[in-house]
């Protein structure tokens, strides 16, 4: 899915290099707290609670800062978000997923509508655009931790549906139910993966011109800039003039 893999550098290649490291440690932060919150606070019995862990090492976030955030869960300091999704059109009529822990519902959906009338989208109800993805599973793996024919073979045996091997790396693919099973069938044998999470995958991407590709782009940049923000996903491709562009 090439309009995926795209958009995907694209914002990698924009976090590292604008995305202040407190708001990104804040977000993973809050991600943590929520998950043990909702479970036991201990990784090896709650499921998202592990996976906001993995992420958090994945974006070198220190041991020190994770084990505060879990025990806020069991500290009683008032803080209580609630999981918001919304959904809306981006230039071009590419369908946005954006995903939220707030505190305040009202702050964040007056701030993530400006956003869409800025950009000249808008802002929709749910379940407008989330028919157009698929909610999987993904597993990331460095490209030295096996090699394709191994990553492959392993993954077929741990149940997972699919897997892609670039040289940035290895993504494998899974139900959503799976997700937890086939991960820690793979680290089993290839160590932890760089990257373990639900996503919203498009089923198809929409291919946008350069002027809706730059107004979408900057639309997402502003979404993740909001500290209740936590995941954005877009079903479009860009040209590779504008690729080369805005990955500088």
């Amino acid at each position: 899915m090439a309009g995926h893999s795209q958009y995907k550098n694209i914002m990698h290649k924009k976090g590292k290099q604008d995305a202040l490291r407190s708001k990104v440690f804040g977000k993973l932060g809050r991600e943590i707290t929520v998950a043990a919150k909702m479970g036991m606070p201990d990784p090896a019995l709650n499921p998202r609670l592990r996976l906001a862990c993995i992420a958090a090492r994945a974006e070198n976030m220190p041991k020190d800062n994770i084990e505060r955030a879990i025990t806020k869960a069991t500290g009683g300091d008032g803080e209580n978000f609630d999981e918001v999704r919304y959904e809306g059109y981006a230039p071009g009529g590419v369908a946005v997923i954006i995903e939220a822990l707030t505190d305040n519902r009202n702050r964040t959906a007056g701030e993530v509508r400006s956003y869409f009338t800025k950009a000249g989208g808008a802002l929709a109800e749910s379940g407008a655009v989330a028919f157009m993805f698929d909610r999987v599973g993904a597993i990331e793996f460095d490209r030295k931790a096996a090699s394709e024919d191994a990553m492959m073979e392993a993954a077929v045996e741990a149940g997972a549906d699919d897997v892609a091997t670039t040289e940035d790396g290895h993504e494998i693919t899974t139900a959503m139910e799976s997700l937890g099973e086939v991960a820690r069938a793979l680290e089993a044998r290839f160590g932890e993966a760089r990257k373990s999470k639900l996503v919203w995958r498009p089923q198809n991407t929409i291919a946008v011109d350069d002027e809706a590709g730059e107004k979408i782009l900057k639309l997402i940049g502003a979404l993740e800039e909001n500290d209740d923000v936590q995941n954005v996903y877009a079903n479009f491709e860009i040209s590779d003039a504008l690729l080369r562009k805005m990955g500088g």
